[in-house]
Formats: C-alpha cells, structure tokens, sequence
C-alpha cells in the first residue's frame, strides 16, 4: 500500500487548522509578542516564498544563529518544508568552530539575532563564510553592522504572499542539521532527514515520551539552537499546544515571571537552568502553580533538585538522556505503574535515573570484553543504540564514522548501568569515568552527591593523575556565598565517607567561584583537567586502607 510519506507539513497543518487561536509567545528585546498558529502558518509560507526569491533551492543549508523566539520558530516549520536543511548554529561556541562549521556546511543564508550580530562579525569576517550569501537579522530593522548583504527579517518576508505550494517531500529528505559541541575535537555534523524528525515528534507525544496534550502551555528553555530545543517546537506544534519562547538569555527572574504570567505546564532545560530558580524562588515571591512538569537532561539532576520542586512545588521533574545523534530523545524516566504504591525514597531512586528507552529505539549495554551486560543494576558498560531517529553516520567525517559505529549502531560514549525493571542509569561519560587502583569511580555519583549539600552551589568532579593510583577523584565546588569554606570541606568529605566507600572520597576540594560550562551549558570538564592536571593536588593523600585495591 502507498501512503504519504512521513515528514513534518501536516503538524503544522493539523496546528493551524484545529487550534488556530492557540498562542505562540515570544519574550524579545522590545517585550512580548503573541500570535496564534494560524497566522504562524501564514508567516511560515511567507518565509518559504522569501527563501525562493533569495534563490535557495531544495537540498540548500540554511543558518540560524538565533535565541528562542516566533521569528526562530517560524524557521523550524519554513525552512525544512519547503526543501531546504535547517542548520541551528550554536551561538556560544568559539570563532574557529563557527567558522568551521558554516564552511562544512556550506550555508547558503544565515538568520541572525541582533544582539548575536558582534559576535557573528568576528567569525564571519573570513574565507570560511564564503558560501553565505545572504544575513538576514531577526527582527524589523538592521543594526550597523559590517555583515554584507543583509537585511531585516520584516523586510525579507513581509511583502511575500501568505500561500505556498509546499513540495510534496519524501521522508529521507534531509531537514535538519546539528554539530555536537567538539568538546574533544572538531564539532561533528549530524543530519535529520523529514522522516527522523517525524518519528522523534510521534515518540515524545507518546505518554512515554513527555505527553504533550492540547491544554499544555509549553516553555522549552533548552536552546533552539542545540540539537531542535529537544523536538519540543515540533512536538508542542503537534499537539496545538501553546508555546512560550524566553528570548534571548533569560534570567531566573524572566523564567519565574512566564511561568506564573503565561500558566506555563511545562518547561525544560539542563539541571543548571533549575538549580538557578530555585535559588531565585527560595528569595523572591513567584506563583509556580500552573507548573507541572520539568524536563531536565544534558546532564544528571541530583537528587536534591527533583526532591525540592516535588516537594515544595509540586512540580514532577522528569530524567531524560538524549544526544545530538539521537535527535536527542532516547530515554525519560517515567515511573510504571506498579510503583504507584512505592515508598517516596524508592520512587525518588528511580526518578534520579535516566530511564526508559523511548517507544521506537533499541539499546544494549557493552562491556569491555565485547559482550552485552546483564540488566542488574550493577554491571556496567558502554551503551549501544539503534532507531528510527539515530544518526547511522556524521556529515563528512568517515574518520568519526568508523570509530563511532558499529554496524548498525552508535556507540554512545555513556558508561550506563540497567535494572531489573530496564531503567537505565548513566554512570559516567566513558572519558570522565575516574580508574583508581584498577577499580571504577563515578564521577556522577561524587557530584550528585556533593550538590545534595545546602551549602554547595555548583560542584563537578575529575580525576587527577596519581603515580600509584592511577587517577584519584578532586572536587571542584562552588560554595554557597558566606559559607566557610574550612568546614564545608570537611562536612563534604564526611559526608562522602558515610555514602560511599572511603577511596571513592575526593583526595581534595578545590572551592571555585564557578565550574566551567560547554557551549550547551554542560559542566566543561576538560577545562578543569587542563587548568588542574598536577599529581601534587593528590600525591600521597589516599590512605593505605582506603586504597581500592587493598579495601
């Protein structure tokens, strides 16, 4: 039987047609703008006539270098529709992977915000940029600016008609396209075609995806720009729900004044978004009762985090793991039903993990022998994983293809654990985990663990060459202000004592005024063992009965 293929027209079409009225709100420069989805149906036609005038052609790259906000949005349902690839540029990322990745792209036009346009001009006054034709600022006018040729976004659109003969596109069209942060080396482009960005709305709808419902009102605060905000612009249009854009760098205040202004039900973000609320709530007035739901992913959410906002806002605060090359969902941690009855301490255990594979992807656990772990909540080893919207290579990198596949496969990096009931349990990064005296030590665990203290802040752990160990664990923290830091440190090391064995104790806490953060707002670990890769932090400090292998 021959239906139509499967691609992202008819969410849009679905949105506009059924729930016209429902709002698209966006925080920007000049305060808040609403329309609804019928005229953000009409905007995106007009965007797609404008990308035809500009002489984009089906197959073209094109840029954005954008915030969250409608203008950005439109370009989630405009660019790929039309036939043309979306390439979200990540805004934070130093000049030389910029300019590496518009080259390795080949973008043929750029969208960018203007309080993004200095930071542009200093990557694109090069060769790399040679391919952009056209700058197009996201708003009604442009600044001064060296960019050349550019104009507004207003202008590019605005006089376009409001109907378009949307292409009739099969499902391996390419749609999307998104490079990983290069944190260890070159970012690495990975692509979406229409029918993996199909597959990955449809999985997230699922009541084992995040649910969306039509009454939803939807704030995803993880950048658009970083692996499609999640999907969540895609899914949140499936389901006609309303969406509330923060704009450009939010604060806590602008977050808890959306929440309560807009009635958002659902937001989501990495783990350091929430912990900066929560420090803004715990001093200042802000009606949180319309929230339901956080997700929270790009790195472990300690316990302490999920347990205040159940707690004292009543807010369920959803696990989720994902990647780049998994377009990103590929687990969230639901509970099931038979742990409805649970005590609130074996619910919270399972909570803190990262979850369920989404309905639609395959997974198995590999260890160092090459043979797949037993599901026990104890073994460990790297997760594999395989599906409708896992990339099977990167875009022009058969280097990186050959090391990170196999067959069929991607190999994710991410040292897992899973349980009887199949919830999976990120242990570490496979190049974080720390090797001390032949045994493993959880980086994750140590931070989660430290982060549960009232006076830390911030905290992040890495190992540290030891002549006789190997490697021994040093925290980084980041005090509450006024604490001392003299009794923090020993509080800390007690309490590490007390929860896990003594040689899993860091040999020393560092007190900084901030950990470091990737361009994805992920704890930038490699900037720490860079700046503290010296033996005399640790030397000599492990006892010699808390030695792991002598313990």
């Amino acid at each position: 039987m021959v239906g139509a293929d499967q691609t992202l027209r008819p969410f849009l079409w679905r949105a506009a047609k059924l729930h016209p009225d429902s709002e698209i709100v966006s925080r920007t420069a000049r305060g808040i703008e609403r329309y609804g989805y019928d005229e953000y149906d009409d905007r995106t036609a007009q965007l797609a006539n404008a990308l035809d005038a500009a002489g984009v052609e089906s197959g073209d790259r094109v840029a954005t270098f954008c915030w969250n906000h409608h203008r950005h949005a439109e370009t989630y349902f405009g660019v790929p529709n039309s036939g043309a690839q979306l390439h979200t540029i990540n805004p934070l990322l130093p000049d030389h992977h910029i300019q590496y990745i518009v080259e390795n792209a080949e973008d043929r036009l750029l969208f960018v915000d203007p309080s993004l346009v200095e930071k542009l001009e200093g990557a694109a006054d090069s060769e790399a940029f040679e391919s952009v034709e056209q700058f197009v600022v996201m708003d009604e006018a442009v600044p001064d600016t060296s960019l050349d040729p550019v104009t507004d976004y207003e202008s590019f659109v605005g006089d376009q008609p409001t109907d378009y003969d949307w292409p009739s596109l099969s499902g391996d069209t390419p749609a999307g396209m998104c490079y990983t942060s290069g944190t260890t080396g070159k970012p690495k482009g990975v692509e979406y075609t229409q029918q993996m960005l199909w597959g990955h709305t449809m999985a997230t709808l699922t009541p084992q995806g995040l649910a969306f419902e039509e009454s939803d009102v939807i704030m995803p605060v993880v950048p658009m720009f970083h692996v499609n905000a999640w999907g969540i612009p895609y899914s949140a249009t499936a389901a006609g729900a309303k969406q509330v854009y923060p704009g450009p760098a939010p604060e806590p205040a602008d977050l808890a004044s959306l929440i309560e202004e807009e009635g958002v039900t659902f937001t989501a973000g990495v783990p350091t978004v929430w912990l900066g609320l929560l420090e803004y709530l715990a001093e200042n007035d802000a009606d949180m009762s319309s929230l339901e739901r956080i997700v929270i992913g790009g790195s472990a959410a300690p316990e302490s985090l999920i347990r205040e906002f159940d707690e004292e806002y009543d807010v369920e605060v959803l696990h989720a793991w994902g990647m780049t090359e998994t377009a990103p969902i590929g687990t969230v941690s639901h509970l099931k039903s038979k742990m409805d009855d649970w005590s609130k301490e074996d619910q919270y255990e399972k909570r803190g993990k990262q979850g369920l594979i989404a309905p639609g992807l395959e997974f198995k656990v590999v260890g160092d022998d090459g043979e797949e772990v037993p599901w026990n909540g104890e073994d460990f080893g790297e997760m594999y994983i395989k599906g409708p919207w896992v990339t099977q290579s990167y875009f022009k990198r058969p280097e990186a293809n050959e090391q990170d596949f196999e067959g069929e496969w991607l190999k994710t990096g991410d040292v897992v654990t899973v349980d009887s009931d199949g919830y999976v349990k990120i242990i570490d990064r496979a190049k974080d985990v720390i090797k001390s005296g032949g045994e493993w030590i959880s980086s994750v665990e140590l931070e989660n663990a430290l982060m549960a203290h009232d006076e830390v802040a911030e905290a992040t752990v890495v190992g540290v060459p030891h002549e006789r160990w190997q490697e021994r664990p040093v925290a980084f923290v980041v005090p509450v202000e006024g604490t001392d830091e003299d009794a923090l440190k020993e509080s800390i090391l007690a309490q590490i004592r007390e929860e896990y064995p003594r040689w899993w104790a860091p040999d020393e806490v560092v007190f900084i005024e901030e950990v470091p953060k990737t361009a994805t707002g992920k704890f930038d670990k490699k900037v720490l063992r860079e700046q503290y890769d010296d033996e005399s932090l640790v030397a000599g400090s492990v006892p010699e009965e808390a030695a792991p292998d002598e313990e």
